[in-house]
């Protein structure tokens, strides 16, 4: 009798998982291929989150896989807005492994960090973003989902065409979540796009400028978030910057959790993240400078009245606040309309050009991911009202909230516009989920070429036998040496585990601890300028006084800087933490961006 062949539970559960497939398959019967909004042919086609799915020249990963039990009330697929990324072939990715443990690092100079939005985008190319085809109420929503498709399709085509996969950054291959912002986009009569701080230029497309200013017609905010992250000459020189290069911009300096310049930070904030109690969210810097904003926009059109009301309630809540748990907050605090737009709300519906229907104004936030749209709509709110999550695609489809009953925000998705971007800085950006990077390796030494990584860190050179020797650095090197002082181990073989390490600096990195900052175009011959301007000072002032106040209850914890490997399955228990504000947690104080001093210079050997 033959000896049976061993049947391990992966195989398994990919067997369970092609069973339930097929019998998705059988239940969908003849729907048409072509309505991308079934879901069904990408069911078909994937059966994990890494698998790979044919478009028309390209391949397409797609990431964040939600468990289902097939299609839920009205068709709905919780794998609709999944991030579709195009995916590096394997060559590319054992290149990028072998130039990780071969190319010694060499520091960059000032000049390199500084970023031309000319140079990412390439304003007036076919970097664009998808237009919603033209269409009216005769088509059928077959058709008009067909015509939408097609239009997709040639999009891609175009980009594809006009420049090579190695040169184009990660960009939103999913339809569903462009409709998405079509849809925000039509129903805004404000439209705010918001960035962060540290790279402005990264989150900020031109040709969404040039269409929301001059085919829409609608006012667009920018809102420069997370500026506690860097030093406050910086944010001003950023704040002309966008001034001088687009004139019709409100430009709102905004940030979830202030902190005060003046105070020195702790050296050991690094490895520290803070969970905090009480009116935590009422603190926000920005609220009032956006809604001067949206009144001058209105010009009196529509009573914001009840919106200012509603901030000096929250600045006197947060004056004499005494730090009691989160749960009496919430209690305590007028309940706020939410409304979940779900397939019924993607329906095809016209247009609505009415500005402030019913005297209400209806404020659009979009961006890409983790830049902090819902952390921004939670300081608006003066509480937590919307999910946040470091994990980009953590914001499925759009949802409004009624902050006032005449001022009414929608969250949008993350999108991901195409640009010339490197795909290191993305990373860094967190704009990709760092739990599925096929090869984090790169993208460890993008950073640490821009910041003294191994200084800050303490790292030793894990060949090194006389530690005071100075020995060159490649991204691998760096990878063992944090594995080998945080003592990260493979299972087996209990080797240090380097693909974990890597995928700690860069949450490190995501999370502003290790903060890399970029500048905009002559800011290092003109940063005494920048310092001394009067906004810088007027911006220090101002974070001082909204900054936490020393009533409230902080509770600190170290954060176990763990970082999920797919090979080997561990939980992402990072990425997942939701609900605890993390998204926007500061732990860099504004003048850690490439500082002098080491913020690790107090710890012991075995502390950090």
């Amino acid at each position: 009798m033959p000896r049976k062949k061993p049947f391990s539970v992966k195989q398994k559960k990919k067997q369970l998982q092609d069973k339930r497939e097929r019998k998705r398959g059988l239940q969908d019967g003849l729907r048409s291929s072509s309505n991308s909004r079934s879901g069904s042919r990408e069911r078909r086609e994937e059966h994990t989150d890494t698998s790979d799915g044919e478009s028309v020249t390209h391949h397409i990963r797609r990431l964040n896989q939600q468990p289902s039990q097939g299609l839920g009330p009205r068709g709905y697929d919780p794998n609709r807005y999944r991030l579709h990324f195009e995916r590096d072939s394997r060559e590319e990715v054992e290149r990028r492994k072998r130039a990780a443990r071969e190319q010694v690092l060499q520091p960059v100079s000032a000049e390199m960090l500084e970023l031309d939005i000319r140079e990412v985008y390439q304003p007036g190319s076919v970097l664009d973003f998808p237009r919603r085809p033209p269409w009216s109420y005769e088509m059928s929503k077959e058709q008009l989902m067909s015509q939408e498709e097609r239009s997709f399709q040639e999009y891609l085509g175009k980009i594809h065409g006009a420049y090579a996969s190695e040169k184009l950054s990660y960009f939103e291959h999913n339809l569903e979540t462009w409709r998405q912002l079509w849809r925000v986009l039509e129903m805004s009569d404000i439209v705010l796009l918001i960035t962060d701080i540290r790279h402005p230029v990264v989150n900020f497309p031109p040709a969404l400028y040039e269409y929301v200013t001059g085919e829409l017609g609608l006012a667009l905010v920018l809102v420069l978030n997370k500026v506690d992250l860097a030093p406050p000459a910086l944010v001003v020189a950023w704040k002309h910057y966008f001034h001088q290069h687009y004139p019709q911009l409100h430009i709102v300096l905004f940030t979830s959790f202030p902190r005060d310049t003046r105070t020195p930070q702790e050296p050991g904030g690094v490895l520290k993240k803070n969970r905090r109690r009480g009116r935590g969210w009422t603190r926000a810097l920005g609220p009032e400078q956006l809604l001067r904003a949206c009144e001058t926009i209105t010009a009196g059109k529509v009573d914001l009245s009840s919106w200012r009301e509603k901030i000096a309630r929250d600045v006197a809540g947060a004056s004499w606040g005494n730090g009691s748990g989160e749960e009496e907050e919430e209690e305590d605090g007028p309940a706020v309309l939410v409304e979940q737009q779900t397939d019924s709300a993607m329906d095809p519906t016209g247009p609505s050009r009415e500005r402030y229907k019913d005297g209400v104004v209806t404020i659009g936030c979009v961006g890409f991911p983790n830049v902090g749209k819902s952390s921004l709509i939670n300081g608006l709110v003066g509480r937590k009202v919307v999910s946040v999550s470091r994990t980009p695609g953590h914001t499925r489809y759009f949802q409004t909230y009624f902050l006032t009953p005449s001022v009414k925000l929608c969250d949008c998705p993350g999108l991901i516009f195409p640009s010339l971007l490197p795909r290191q800085l993305q990373v860094l950006a967190g704009i990709y989920p760092i739990a599925q990077i096929q090869e984090p390796y790169t993208a460890v030494g993008y950073l640490a070429s821009r910041i003294p990584v191994q200084a800050l860190l303490h790292l030793r050179h894990p060949e090194a036998e006389d530690p005071s020797a100075e020995h060159p650095w490649c991204a691998w090197d760096i990878c063992e040496a944090w594995a080998e002082k945080r003592g990260y181990k493979t299972a087996k073989a209990a080797r240090n585990d380097v693909y974990r390490a890597a995928n700690s600096l860069l949450r490190l990195a995501v999370d502003g601890r290790l903060s890399l900052c970029f500048h905009p175009p002559g800011y290092t011959e003109q940063r005494g300028t920048w310092e001394t301007h009067s906004e810088t000072a007027e911006l220090v002032v101002l974070q001082g006084r909204v900054g936490p106040a020393g009533d409230d209850e902080e509770e600190e914890e170290e954060e176990e800087l763990s970082s999920s490997c797919e090979e080997e399955g561990e939980e992402d228990r990072d990425a997942d933490e939701e609900g605890e504000g993390d998204e926007d947690t500061p732990a860099s104080g504004p003048g850690s961006c490439l500082a002098a001093r080491n913020p690790y210079a107090l710890l012991g050997e075995g502390e950090c």
